[in-house]
């Protein structure tokens, strides 16, 4: 069994389909994606998806779906991702795949870049 992973930003997954159809490696490019053990997606809900980024998405969601681990990290709160998502009928779908035999882990408390920050001018001072 092959173990791998991949981190994305969700911004830069979008941005990188988009030239990938462009070039003509979208099929292969979603096959690889689809294949990765488990994909960690960053910043969900950082920038609203268009028409085109909604559809990839559950194109590769689809894929993934009971066969592959998928990761996603947001600042946005759950409640607020089907709004997030900009269309009521995808919304359903992506999220159906996304929340079904989720484990759903809420992190509280200080940014760890923003504890970074305040420790590294501790030591300037």
């Amino acid at each position: 069994m092959k173990l791998g992973a991949r981190y994305i930003r969700l911004p830069k997954l979008f941005q990188t389909l988009d030239i990938a159809k462009a070039d003509g490696s979208y099929t292969k490019l979603l096959e690889q994606i689809a294949k990765t053990p488990l994909l960690v997606l960053d910043d969900w809900g950082v920038a609203q998806m268009t028409d085109s980024n909604r559809r990839d998405f559950l194109e590769l969601i689809d894929d993934r779906y009971q066969h592959s681990s998928t990761l996603i990290t947001s600042q946005l709160p759950v409640s607020l991702w089907h709004d997030s998502i900009g269309d009521a009928t995808l919304g359903d779908a992506i999220l159906d795949r996304l929340i079904h035999n989720a484990h759903r882990i809420e992190l509280t408390g200080d940014s760890m870049r923003k504890n970074k920050t305040q420790k590294v001018e501790k030591k300037e001072n």
